[in-house]
């Protein structure tokens, strides 16, 4: 997948100096062993930090490795100033964990007290407003310390997607889904550039690709991804020339970053100049890790991209849509069983997801475009869509929302898409989450989340509320449980 980091682990271990260095360095070794048996990629940095010029010393070892993340491993108490410092030079993500001990045997020469130094290091990370990741348990055996370390591996590249990413726009939000619209102010506390178009911009480049030399390549593509499922060959050359457009305008406009998403008006004028819907376009590049939000959703793209970071796997961007019909529920108990009906919804868009993502797909027309543009009219400038049943199976509702105050909020919530027909038009599929109908009323509404939220297509909550937390985001929503009231929920 491209436009996404590769995460380069270095780590490097600590060790007060009134305990025996060997001691860390030995299980520093252990970890690393662990780490490779588990297929975790971790560079092995051989200074021991016991002073602050040791300090210097590592950090020329791991820049000399190419490291971007950084795990600092107290293998003992750990001197809590030049380990710390260690995390403030680095720059990068960085992470704390410490080593359990062993045996009941060993715990005269052999203890390392590490479950103590996490604390100081912990106030130390304060005095320095440093945000490190800490496991919500940070001590463990080796092997447990290696499954730490591959749960910071995807946060890892989360920040560092974050760092380096730009949010391309073209197009006001649409005043009808003012819900979409966002202040960007946040984008720049969290790290990311925006570059703001007008719909023109993008017209006019679309036109000089008109010709271009690439186009019967795409087109191949399209065909050979699409199959049996090809509907409306005849509008392949237009979604090519798009896609092209796209593309290179991020390839031009890149500039000092080193990603770049879209987010993109796609309606109702849209349709009328360039003479087709988008969608099967944007499927296309989210599939290779270029989401493209719709509707111009700045923080939907963001979203995606923190999303397709997380899991290395290609995103969607759906609305939190329509409620399932209590005949359909009660027609599928079987497949609903350990749901009640509150607990499930659909969710929907034109045509969006990635091909890879759908249970079975084709290309088709947006019947909305159709019913506003062209009425009794044969299909045209309304083709363009991906539809389908979206593939059953584990997926995380997630979305970072920029507040009209300025602030940043989030939501995470895992649950899993129903295998059965959704009965409908688009790219749509039945979602189940626990106590959904508590989430959607004092999340949701409550919180005044836009219906744009952005699937993960497995589980990986986790390692999004980790990362919310590490970005500085006070309020990380989830679905809580029934004996978990959300604030102002009615105990009645």
């Amino acid at each position: 997948m491209e436009n996404i980091p590769k995460v380069r682990l270095g780590i490097v271990a600590m060790s007060r100096d009134c305990f025996p260095v060997e001691l860390s360095v030995t299980r520093r070794a252990n970890v690393v062993k662990a780490c490779t048996a588990s297929g975790i990629e971790l560079f092995e940095a051989k200074t021991a930090v016991e002073k602050e010029s040791d300090v210097l010393q590592a950090l020329s070892e791991l820049k000399d490795a190419g490291v971007n993340a950084l795990v600092v491993y107290l293998g003992n108490f750990g001197p809590e100033g030049p380990e710390t410092l260690l995390a403030q030079k680095f720059g990068g993500p960085s992470m704390f964990v410490a080593a359990a001990e062993e045996a009941e045997g060993n715990l005269i020469d052999g203890r390392g007290d590490a479950y103590c130094g996490m604390l100081n290091a912990s106030y130390n990370l304060g005095l320095r407003k440093l945000r490190p990741y800490i496991p919500e348990y940070p001590v463990g055996t080796p092997d447990e310390v290696a499954g730490m370390i591959g749960d910071f591996s995807d946060i890892a590249r989360i920040m560092l997607g974050l760092s380096g990413l730009k949010i391309i726009s073209f197009g006001p939000r649409p005043q009808d889904f003012l819900a979409c619209n966002a202040p960007v102010k946040p984008l720049y506390d969290l790290g990311v550039e925006i570059m703001e178009n007008s719909e023109l911009d993008l017209f006019e480049a679309f036109n000089q690709h008109a010709g271009d030399a690439r186009i019967p390549g795409v087109v191949k593509e399209m065909e050979e991804e699409l199959g049996g499922g090809n509907g409306y060959p005849g509008i392949l050359a237009k979604l090519a020339q798009y896609e092209l457009t796209l593309r290179d305008w991020a390839a031009k406009h890149k500039g000092a970053s080193d990603y770049v998403v879209f987010a993109n008006k796609c309606w109702p004028a849209f349709q009328t100049q360039f003479g087709f819907v988008p969608c099967y376009v944007n499927s296309r590049l989210a599939a290779s890790g270029i989401p493209v939000a719709c509707e111009t959703d700045i923080y939907g793209a963001l979203s995606e991209y923190i999303i397709t970071c997380a899991t290395q796997l290609p995103a969607t961007l759906l609305d939190i849509n329509n409620s399932v019909p209590k005949d359909m529920y009660e027609n599928n108990r079987t497949q609903f069983a350990g749901y009640t009906l509150k607990d499930l919804f659909m969710g929907f868009h034109c045509g969006n997801t990635p091909s890879s993502c759908m249970k079975n797909c084709s290309m088709k027309y947006q019947l909305i475009m159709h019913r506003l543009l062209e009425a009794d009219k044969e299909p045209d400038i309304s083709r363009g869509t991906l539809e389908g049943a979206i593939r059953p199976g584990a997926i995380t509702f997630f979305r970072l929302q920029g507040t009209a105050d300025c602030k940043l909020r989030s939501y995470v919530a895992e649950g899993e898409i129903i295998d059965v027909d959704p009965k409908s038009f688009g790219g749509i599929g039945i979602f189940a989450i626990k106590e959904m109908g508590r989430f959607y009323r004092h999340v949701l509404i409550a919180k005044r989340y836009p219906h744009h939220g952005g699937v993960a297509f497995k589980h990986s909550g986790k390692a999004l509320f980790a990362a919310m937390k590490l970005l500085g985001v006070k309020d990380v929503a989830f679905n809580q449980p029934a004996n978990m009231l959300y604030k102002d929920e009615n105990p009645f």
